[in-house]
């Protein structure tokens, strides 16, 4: 199945275009489901199918994911009777790149795929709280040329956890959906803070940048979870974020802000120059609030500026020791992966270091617990 599926994905645009061809044909009332444009959707499924066909000897791990993914896909307008259209598109589409295709294999597809099927349909009948909330935007602040802080009212209220990530639609861009962490844990109204950064090609990002307004109505998916917040240990905090990583930083500080335990926390926030501090005073303010609280800065390309000089893990290597803490590094995933490789050889335990990846276009969560943004 593996051999059979790298065939199609080795196609490129190829595989995805029979698929979703076939699909609109054969089942001319799933195009709904759909944005207008296809540009931004057409290696999403390939992509997603890749990741599950990697775990399928891993029931363990994949079927938690499956049922997340079944909770989700709501949001779509997705049913029962979808399914079997997409499995028949699918097996038509590995059937055509595959002169090796047999009817063993189809068997094999065809028993696979009504697996992953059956997880996504009980998991999305079984949910609790809606497919979607209305939000209405109550804040929209630039804090840079590209990036900009939103808040978000719901209209009803929204149970999520601090590190989880919650999917956003605009009518300015409908039915594509992208994944945001909020900046601040659950508070008692209701009020989400969102950081966004409008990337090139990005049509969701730029439109919550450059075009939503105040008054806009939002619509908001389930919150999936992303960055695994132990929320029972007394450790102390290490928080490590570049870029709009910061805003899943800050929704674990506001957590330890409201309810505790007393600990020790330090954050470090790279950007490449001090402009791209976006969310700076508002963090130099929490941290003239709270004596626990240690806030450093740093800029890797700006030789003018009086603050740290260096990449972020780098400089956050200057501090320490560490090896006490509970770790949470958010970001690029260079800088992940920095931050991850120098802690460990610090030697922090590698399951204290608990990670999330925001990367350009961040359309879907991947199966391995991190995100792309």
């Amino acid at each position: 199945m593996r051999a059979n599926f790298g065939k199609a994905s080795a196609m490129g645009d190829e595989a995805p275009l029979y698929f979703y061809t076939h699909l609109f044909l054969a089942h001319p009332e799933t195009r709904q489901m759909f944005p207008v444009s296809m540009a931004h959707q057409r290696d999403r499924l390939f992509q997603a199918l890749g990741e599950v066909v990697a775990r399928v000897d891993d029931l363990d791990s994949l079927v938690p994911i499956l049922q997340q993914l079944g909770r989700d896909h709501r949001k779509f307008g997705t049913v029962a009777a979808h399914y079997p259209a997409v499995g028949a598109s699918l097996l038509a589409t590995l059937e055509h790149f595959d002169d090796g295709w047999n009817e063993q294999l189809a068997a094999d597809w065809t028993a696979a795929y009504q697996l992953v099927a059956q997880v996504m349909v009980e998991a999305a009948e079984s949910a609790d709280g809606p497919p979607w909330w209305d939000a209405v935007v109550v804040g929209h602040e630039r804090r840079t040329f590209d990036v900009a802080v939103l808040r978000l009212q719901p209209k009803e209220p929204m149970d999520f956890v601090p590190g989880e990530s919650i999917s956003l639609e605009t009518e300015r861009r409908p039915r594509l959906w992208r994944y945001y962490s909020p900046a601040n844990a659950p508070r008692p109204d209701g009020l989400l803070e969102i950081h966004v950064k409008a990337h090139d090609g990005g049509p969701v990002s730029s439109a919550l940048v450059r075009q939503v307004q105040v008054g806009d109505e939002l619509r908001l998916g389930p919150p999936v979870g992303h960055l695994s917040f132990d929320a029972e240990s007394d450790r102390d905090l290490l928080l490590v974020a570049g870029g709009t990583g910061l805003a899943a930083a800050k929704s674990l500080l506001d957590h330890v802000t409201q309810h505790g335990p007393p600990r020790r926390v330090d954050l470090f926030v790279g950007a490449r120059t001090e402009e791209h501090l976006y969310d700076r005073e508002d963090l130099e303010r929490l941290a003239a609030e709270h004596s626990w609280l240690s806030v450093t800065f740093a800029v890797s390309e700006d030789s003018w500026s009086t603050l740290e000089h260096g990449h972020i893990a780098e400089v956050m290597m200057r501090g320490g020791p560490w090896t006490s803490r509970d770790v949470y590094a958010v970001g690029p995933g260079p800088m992940v992966e920095d931050t991850v490789a120098r802690l460990v050889a610090h030697g922090v335990p590698r399951q204290r270091v608990r990670t999330e990846v925001f990367a350009p276009s961040r359309p879907s969560p991947t199966v391995d617990g991190e995100v792309t943004s």
